[in-house]
C-alpha cells in the first residue's frame, strides 16, 4: 500500500506486519491528558479492545493477550483510539475504572496511577519520584 493510501485515507489499515506483529500503544487518561503507560498490541488484542471497549494488550513478558484490570479491577475503558499517520502506532484515550494502571505500589500500598511515576533530573542525571 502506498504512503498516500495510509496517510490520506479513512480506511483503517494498521501496519502490524511492519513491526513484527506488534504496534506500540500509548495509554492516556482522557480527563487529565496524563500518560499512563506504554504497551503493545497485536491484531487480536486490538480486535478484543474494539469488541469489549476495554484496553487489551499483548503481554510481551507472558506472550499472551492481556486485558488490563481483569484481575486487579483497574480496568481501562476506551473513550477514543487515535491512529498515527503511518498507521503503525496508536493511542488509547481511556477512563480508569478504579485505582491505577501500574503494577508497582506507592507508599500507601496502592497501585500507582501511572507507570511514569519518576522524572529524570537533567542536571544530576538522577531519577526522583513524582508522588510524595
Amino acid at each position: 500500500m502506498s504512503t498516500i493510501n495510509l496517510e490520506e485515507t479513512e480506511i483503517l489499515n494498521l501496519q502490524f506486519d511492519k513491526r513484527g506483529g506488534l504496534l506500540p500503544v500509548a495509554v492516556q487518561e482522557t480527563q487529565t491528558g496524563q500518560l499512563l503507560m506504554l504497551a503493545s498490541v497485536n491484531q487480536e488484542a486490538f480486535e478484543v479492545t474494539l469488541k469489549t471497549k476495554k484496553a487489551t494488550f499483548w503481554s510481551t513478558s507472558k506472550n499472551e493477550i492481556w486485558t488490563k484490570g481483569l484481575t486487579s479491577g483497574n480496568t481501562l475503558l476506551i473513550d477514543e483510539i487515535l491512529v498515527d499517520c503511518d498507521q503503525d502506532a496508536i493511542v488509547y484515550k481511556v477512563t480508569l475504572e478504579k485505582g491505577g494502571v501500574c503494577h508497582t505500589y506507592n507508599t500507601e500500598g496502592k497501585n500507582r496511577k501511572a507507570c511514569f511515576y519518576r522524572k529524570l533530573d537533567l542536571e544530576k542525571n538522577q531519577l526522583y519520584f513524582l508522588e510524595k
